[in-house]
């Protein structure tokens, strides 16, 4: 049996990595894990020796200490890897197979996952409907930012790459296909993105470029991207998108500059709570400002996709409120403008294999648009300082040193 390590949330600011236990195939106690999965059997599970597992924007919102996560947690949720064992249980899926993980964890057996909406499994977190790995309040299910991860209901699960060969050549962009690239899919799916939009897209992050970049796939005329970054800016740039640099004034005065009027078709969030304010609040945190600026630009009758986290417990919130999950939201705006509102995990098997297809056959260029960037495993501590600092990369750690060397 080799060894294992992982990157662990030491508190507020503090990642660091650590020898951890090799996955088994029985979920033990451990620093976030619900005491009602502790010695729940996995005959259904396969261990992953990890390619690639992003450093993702929800965990920033965990490593800022803005949840309630516990100290110790192992991070990470955006996994591909290599199959090295199989529980009993599995039947399909090999030793040696390269495979996508969804971050969602889904049984594949209840009510929401049969309908398709594996982002509210119902049978793998005891608190509440949803699962993921390495994250706060969903089970305690061991975290993918290691050298090897268990994924249960593996068969169920795990997208398979057909060919190897072809897998590795384009890995940087099957890497996105965890979490980031159906997230931003799934904004613009449920914002009604399609053939002629104009979209307005909130955040030029890794999730706010993964979503531009499903946006012009998806057909959109006009895709606009806002941030007060212009690094990440000049990186939406670089693939085709308008831009607006919120910290200059309020996005409805620059789209109309682009569009000749102030209002987009469709419209996606992808900053979540930790907002800032727009022009001289700027520097100042609104956790409302999205929401309520993306009913504000979208014409009457459409829709905002949410894939932007936010959540119920935020002690480091502004206000009482917002402590809560509770936010100044103009709904009486949204209802007067018969907007419709898709929030939630993103169902990642709706989307993955259509995505992957869409990557092999060179119909996108995932990696490029959100400037995947590899490093170690043990660099991970600098990663998560960099990208909170704003960086405008996706950084992809490689445990095993797997991934190919940049030219």
């Amino acid at each position: 049996m080799p060894g294992n390590k992982g990157v662990i949330y030491e508190g507020p600011g503090k990642v660091e990595v650590h020898e951890i236990d090799y996955p088994g195939f029985e979920l033990k106690d451990g620093p976030g894990v619900n005491p009602a999965n502790i010695g729940r059997k996995l005959p259904h599970a396969a261990i992953l020796k990890a390619v690639a597992t992003n450093i993702c924007g929800s965990d920033q919102h965990m490593v800022r200490g803005r949840t309630t996560a516990p100290q110790g947690l192992v991070l990470g949720h955006e996994i591909t890897g290599e199959v090295v064992e199989t529980g009993p249980g599995v039947e399909f899926i090999k030793k040696g197979d390269l495979v996508s993980v969804p971050f969602n964890i889904a049984c594949g057996r209840c009510r929401n996952c049969k309908e398709g909406n594996t982002g509210i499994c119902e049978n793998v977190n005891p608190d509440r409907p949803g699962s993921a790995y390495g994250y706060v309040d969903m089970g305690g299910w061991v975290g993918g930012q290691a050298e090897y991860v268990l994924v249960p209901y593996a068969d169920w699960n795990l997208l398979k790459f057909p060919d190897r060969d072809q897998a590795m050549e384009k890995i940087l962009d099957l890497a996105m296909l965890a979490d980031i690239f159906p997230t931003g899919f799934h904004g613009c799916v449920t914002a009604g993105v399609g053939p002629g939009s104009t979209v307005y897209i909130a955040g030029a992050g890794p999730v706010g470029l993964a979503a531009a970049a499903s946006a012009h796939l998806l057909g959109a005329a006009v895709v606009i991207v806002g941030d007060l970054n212009k690094e990440r800016l000049d990186q939406a740039r670089s693939f085709g998108c308008e831009t607006v640099n919120v910290a200059t004034g309020e996005p409805r005065d620059q789209i109309e500059q682009i569009l000749g009027e102030p209002e987009v078709d469709c419209a996606v969030d992808a900053v979540g709570f930790e907002a800032r304010g727009h022009g001289r609040e700027a520097e100042m945190e609104r956790p409302a400002t999205v929401l309520n600026t993306l009913m504000d630009v979208t014409r009457a009758g459409g829709a905002l996709g949410i894939p932007g986290l936010y959540v119920t417990g935020d002690p480091g919130a502004s206000d009482e409120a917002a402590k809560h999950g509770s936010l100044s939201i103009r709904i009486g705006l949204g209802w007067a403008k018969s907007h419709s509102f898709a929030t939630g995990q993103c169902p990642v098997m709706r989307y993955n294999r259509r995505l992957m297809q869409a990557i092999l056959h060179d119909k996108v260029q995932i990696a490029k648009a959100v400037n995947a960037t590899a490093i170690g495993l043990d660099e991970a501590p600098r990663g998560y300082h960099e990208f909170d600092e704003g960086a405008a990369r996706k950084y992809v750690l490689d445990p095993n040193s797997m991934l190919p060397k940049a030219a």
